[in-house]
């Protein structure tokens, strides 16, 4: 599985997340481009620690009998996001893909060792290698949401 600890898959993502346009047609969801990649970012910054939200109720329950399958299999469309991770005003593509490049830089630069040990609001408890191909799979998703 890709992470976003690989210097390759880094690239690959920035390189993606520039193809982005403003008015690039998302394939399903309710968000445009910019405010996907703002929703990114909010995720990314708590994978660097910067944001510690709380555990959901029903990732108390269900996230440890889904985590498997999440990792394994691709993230479905129109999947429910955490009310924290909903981003609806209007944003800037330009700042908006530069932010989260900055936070996936981090995140690649710091390894491991500096990635959170607060719990994923719905998985829980990750490891740092986990962080890693989470970010990556939920980055990717993103951007597939938009044909790039």
């Amino acid at each position: 599985m890709k992470t976003l600890y690989e210097s390759s898959t880094v690239e690959e993502v920035k390189q993606r997340i520039a193809l982005l346009r403003p008015d690039t047609k998302g394939l399903w969801g309710k968000m445009n481009a910019p405010q996907a990649l703002a929703h990114c970012s909010v995720a990314m910054e708590t994978a660097v620690g910067d944001l510690r939200p709380p555990r959901m109720l029903i990732g108390r329950i269900l996230g440890p009998l889904v985590k498997n399958k999440a990792f394994r299999d691709p993230m479905g469309r129109n999947a429910p996001t955490a009310k924290v991770f909903i981003v609806s005003d209007e944003r800037d593509l330009r700042n908006e893909g530069e932010r989260l490049s900055r936070l996936v830089e981090r995140f690649a630069a710091g390894g491991p060792s500096k990635c959170t040990t607060h719990p994923h609001i719905f998985f829980g408890h990750l490891t740092a290698d986990e962080w890693g191909v989470w970010m990556h799979k939920h980055i990717d998703h993103h951007p597939q949401q938009f044909g790039v």
